[in-house]
């Protein structure tokens, strides 16, 4: 016998129906999420997972200097801002910067992002493994996002002009935050 909601039959269709219906709601609200962030207020709270299963959440990050840092491997501009990003990371994680990439790559192509990651000095995850409430659905890249050693969002990337880091801007933004006591 089907299940009912209310009079009607719940059928496997209706049920479908309900899941869009909620997923395309979801779809609406997280714009408004991301419109939410701001520059001084605390950065919501992520867990990413690791291209080896490694779960590593913004909390356990506290004390450090965080870039998160969204791209594709079909992403012209981040070919250009990831590996200076990672050069950056190298020479200042001993400062206590910590930087972390999202793909929004398929998790099928994991072969793709794993070859170009090799190249990279900060792990590497994908968006639709991690959980990221409160930045939005991502919808341009490269997008970064900065926040300090308390947790505090310093660099919004959705009101950055130009998102892609460069020598100029790492040494704006982030230079400042890594002579900050922790």
């Amino acid at each position: 016998m089907p299940s009912r909601l209310g009079s009607r039959p719940l059928t496997r269709r209706a049920v479908l129906a309900g899941a869009i219906g909620i997923a395309g709601l979801d779809a609406w609200r997280t714009p408004a999420l991301a419109n939410a962030l701001h520059v001084g207020s605390p950065a919501p709270s992520a867990t990413f997972v690791t291209l080896d299963g490694e779960r590593i959440t913004t909390q356990a990050l506290l004390g450090r200097v965080l870039v998160l840092t969204f791209w594709a491997t079909w992403c012209g501009p981040c070919r250009t801002e990831l590996p200076l990003l990672s050069a950056y990371a190298t020479q200042h994680a001993g400062e206590g910067l910590t930087v972390f990439g999202l793909t929004l790559d398929a998790p099928e192509d994991i072969d793709k992002v794993k070859r170009a990651a090799q190249y990279f000095s900060f792990p590497v995850g994908f968006v639709a493994n991690s959980e990221l409430p409160g930045y939005g659905r991502i919808w341009r890249i490269p997008v970064n996002f900065t926040i300090d050693r308390r947790g505090t969002l310093v660099d919004n990337g959705w009101k950055d002009k130009e998102p892609a880091w460069t020598d100029e801007r790492l040494e704006r933004i982030i230079t400042p935050l890594l002579r900050q006591p922790g």
